[in-house]
């Protein structure tokens, strides 16, 4: 983040990323930043090991207002916990909100969603706009939802923020989608939690195609709530439909695990120690039609996968 501050010109806005994965991080970070407008969009379970609960990961997202006095303050509305601190808070500090299910400042309605993206109706300067998102899943409607209420608070005009959400792209290894001789293959191996692991499942599920493969691996920092989370991905699979699972890593056994509690068929779940030997399933099995996930925490490698696996089929 420093080092982003430093390459400031002269330009209007900066958007800074704060990480963190321990109370006190974001305290230090907005201290250096002092952001005019917070965004907070989600409170899951990432780095829940180091933090202990749910709770503490919104304590320590919310050091992020210590760097200014009053700042402007944004939220995902839909997420519970802060969808309960902004009714605790909502007298004390401007703060606006966004949301899909939740009733907020910037809301979508008449949601189309399809494999390449989505289309939604939104009420920008008190004009109902079309905004078109050019990647596919429910939560990417949120985060142009994010864009639009920044855009709003900055008094950027209607079309240039249509024009930005339509135009913009992913970085590399998130939902990444390529096809070769009638596969598709998702990569979406950037990082990985019990949430973004059900909307990629979420997002899978719903695509029009012969068989659904989903490729999963561990999700790291959870300490003592590993395997409940790990299982809970696992009840993820089982009620997205999933037709074939593949696991690798310690943890995953318990995606594995679960599954087949549940019900899915012990035949099309395979738990491998190996990447070689991941890539030799998938060629085993893999028809034309399929649509592969490939998803993971960042240290399981899994944006190794990809490409080798297009390199076989």
């Amino acid at each position: 983040m420093p080092f982003t501050i430093l390459r400031l010109k002269d330009e209007e806005a900066m958007i800074l990323e704060m990480g963190m994965n321990h109370l006190g991080e974001i305290r230090l970070l907005t201290e250096i930043a002092k952001p005019d407008i917070c965004i907070i969009t989600n409170i899951g379970t990432s780095h829940i090991g180091n933090l202990g609960s749910r709770e503490n990961i919104l304590k320590a997202k919310l050091e992020i207002l210590e760097g200014k006095k009053d700042p402007v303050v944004i939220i995902n509305n839909d997420n519970d916990l802060l969808h309960k601190w902004y009714e605790e808070n909502k007298n004390k500090m401007k703060i606006y909100t966004y949301g899909i299910e939740k009733k907020s400042n910037i809301n979508a309605n008449d949601i189309v969603l399809n494999s390449d993206g989505s289309k939604f109706t939104a009420n920008i300067y008190n004009e109902n706009k079309e905004v078109c998102v050019p990647v596919g899943g429910e939560h990417f409607v949120l985060n142009a939802l994010c864009a639009i209420t920044v855009g709003e608070v900055l008094k950027i005009e209607s079309n240039k923020i249509l024009k930005g959400i339509r135009e913009f792209k992913l970085t590399k290894n998130r939902m990444d989608i390529i096809e070769k001789n009638g596969v598709r293959i998702i990569s979406d191996a950037y990082n990985a939690s019990l949430e973004s692991m059900r909307a990629s499942l979420k997002y899978i599920a719903d695509l029009d195609c012969k068989r659904r493969i989903a490729i999963l691996g561990d999700m790291f920092e959870l300490g003592d709530y590993s395997k409940k989370l790990h299982k809970m991905v696992g009840d993820e699979v089982y009620k997205n439909n999933i037709d074939i699972l593949i696991c690798s890593g310690e943890d995953s056994r318990y995606i594995v695990e679960q599954a087949e509690e549940d019900g899915m068929n012990t035949e099309n779940i395979y738990y491998l120690k190996t990447q070689e030997n991941i890539l030799k399933k998938v060629k085993e099995i893999v028809k034309e039609g399929d649509v592969i996930l490939i998803k993971a925490s960042n240290g399981m490698k899994f944006y190794e996968l990809p490409e080798k696996i297009i390199d076989q089929i």
